[in-house]
């Protein structure tokens, strides 16, 4: 299985689902942002600090797997100069709509989050990239990428899920609230769960997910040439695991000047 068009073709079936993920902001949101009245995020939760940005005006923002017409156009009413790249047509889709209800102006490029290839080096002051690294099975050509078109001193916003908490069997939580560790980290559902949920997920069009360990997330960030800055940890109502551990994580990381 190619992940990548598996993931792509599954992403696009969840906005015509009208997955959370999918739906896009308001008129009345972007307004707000038009005037200064803005947030983001980067985990399921917690708002990014604004300290994060700097001077949002005129900066010019690289939303990195973060397609889905809900961050992009956030930033762009904030004054921002923002370009999406995604996997998802469907996704880039509900940027566009938005971008066009709204008049912002937002460009578009479909593609790998790991291949930056047509973007040359050193284009943005702020590379922004929401939980979605957990959608390729190797993170580290994502952060190298990262670093190579960000202007020195530029900074990546990341987020990201913590890779101890795909160590559970998710379904016997949501089903029976039982905790049992079962899987190994890194954790990969195109090869390590059993055939039969596999293909039910497949069969469901849902994505398939991928953990990375620690070394490969903060670790992948610095041998890519990041300092790392700051960080924070937010969690999920949605999962039974909320109760006892964070299961995000956001990084701020800088190129060096």
């Amino acid at each position: 299985m190619d992940l990548r068009a598996y993931n792509r073709d599954a992403w696009n079936n969840q906005v015509s689902r009208g997955c959370r993920w999918t739906i896009p902001v308001s008129a009345a949101e972007t307004e707000k942002a038009k005037n200064g009245e803005w947030s983001v995020v980067l985990t399921p939760k917690l708002p990014v600090p604004k300290s994060w940005f700097g001077e949002i005006r005129g900066l010019k923002i690289l939303g990195l797997a973060s397609a889905g017409g809900q961050q992009g156009p956030i930033l762009s009413a904030a004054g921002a100069d923002v370009t999406i790249y995604d996997n998802s047509p469907a996704q880039l889709g509900r940027d566009q709509e938005v971008s066009l209800r709204d008049q912002l102006t937002i460009k578009t490029i479909e593609g790998d989050m790991a291949d930056l290839g047509e973007i040359a080096s050193e284009s943005f002051d702020l590379v922004f990239h929401p939980c979605s690294n957990g959608y390729v099975e190797n993170v580290n050509p994502v952060w190298r990428e990262a670093f190579r078109v960000l202007r020195p001193g530029g900074h990546l916003l990341a987020g990201f899920s913590n890779p101890d908490s795909f160590i559970f069997d998710d379904l016997l939580m949501e089903e029976k609230g039982i905790m049992e560790v079962r899987y190994k980290i890194p954790f990969n559902e195109k090869t390590d769960l059993e055939k039969n949920r596999l293909k039910k997920l497949v069969t469901d069009g849902e994505p398939l997910l991928c953990s990375h360990t620690w070394t490969d997330q903060i670790g992948g960030q610095l041998r890519a040439g990041f300092h790392l800055v700051d960080m924070y940890e937010d969690s999920w109502s949605e999962s039974p695991l909320a109760d006892f551990m964070r299961l995000f994580v956001a990084t701020r990381a800088q190129k060096p000047l």
